[in-house]
């Protein structure tokens, strides 16, 4: 049977088409009316946008255990071959707690059983909101590989920062102990008001964890101006010395974030309970930074994978 060709109309070249034909071409056509159009857009509507970091954000919940054992392998990796491992930190705290404590009190003229135990407790929980600021910096961009590798979700690297972060401080708190133990400090049922202030701290450490790493993964220029943030941070906020020593304009500490949220947990291990006006800026300013973080995680969240 000879090749036959379709053109345009109901002729073909050098033959007329069967009745069948004619048939099937007048029901293609008037289907087309009827064929269903498929819209493709670059951009996603902000309702597909928050679902997709919801179900980001509830995946990392759901596996928490990965994130425990992911920041358990980085301490293990980053202290492989060493002799007392994650203690060496330890160990250069205590060196520093006990230079700087005697050192301080002579120039602060204050008494060294009520300014060690300070000085100990601010410098380990500083330490711990320090590292955990300027390593989240790298949340994303240290992790290169394998978000191009695995789809996990954005949330477990930033909950890897936070645990990994928990567990060098789990190792600090000896010094705590010991200084507490040496100067008979016990804080009494006081210290049962660091229950929601840890938790602040958890929400807030994710949070700070993922807005730092997915802007800092953009613009490369950032980690170095958190910092020199966080150095300035150090001498503005009370760390080595007290707020005692502010004779005029003390009610305005808590206008500082760092004293704010510092505070809710270093005040309930002293033996003494925050102030309302603590508690309102430190709630105040982690709903700002979960906020912001949100908003920025929703917005770019479909981008970071191509920003590494």
């Amino acid at each position: 049977m000879p090749r036959v060709l379709p053109v345009a109309g109901a002729e073909w070249i050098g033959y007329r088409a069967t009745r069948m034909q004619l048939a099937l071409q007048e029901g293609a056509s008037r289907s087309r009316a009827f064929e269903p159009v498929l819209a493709l857009s670059a951009e996603l509507s902000l309702a597909s946008r928050h679902h997709l970091a919801r179900n980001d954000l509830t995946a990392a919940i759901r596996n928490y255990r990965l994130c425990w054992v992911l920041a358990c392998l980085d301490i293990k990796a980053r202290y492989r071959g060493s002799l007392l491992g994650p203690f060496w930190l330890t160990l250069s705290t205590a060196v520093m707690v006990s230079a700087l404590g005697f050192l301080y009190s002579t120039l602060f003229r204050t008494n060294l059983h009520d300014y060690l135990p300070f000085l100990a407790l601010s410098l380990v929980l500083w330490g711990f909101v320090q590292n955990l600021v300027t390593e989240s910096c790298t949340a994303f961009t240290s992790q290169e590989g394998m978000i191009r590798s695995l789809a996990m979700p954005f949330f477990v690297y930033a909950g890897c920062i936070v645990l990994r972060n928990v567990l060098v401080l789990a190792h600090n708190i000896v010094v705590i102990a010991v200084v507490f133990a040496i100067f008979a400090i016990w804080p009494g049922w006081a210290a049962l008001a660091i229950l929601p202030a840890a938790l602040v701290w958890l929400v807030d450490g994710i949070a700070v964890a993922v807005a730092l790493g997915a802007f800092c993964a953009r613009f490369r220029d950032v980690p170095p101006i958190v910092a020199s943030v966080m150095q300035i941070a150090f001498f503005v906020t009370p760390i080595i010395w007290k707020p005692e020593l502010i004779q005029h304009g003390r009610r305005f500490l808590p206008v500082n974030p760092f004293f704010s949220l510092l505070e809710i947990v270093r005040a309930p291990l002293l033996g003494a309970l925050p102030s309302w006006q603590v508690w309102v800026s430190a709630v105040g300013y982690s709903a700002v930074i979960c906020a912001a973080s949100w908003v920025l995680f929703v917005r770019v969240r479909g981008r970071l994978a191509f920003w590494l």
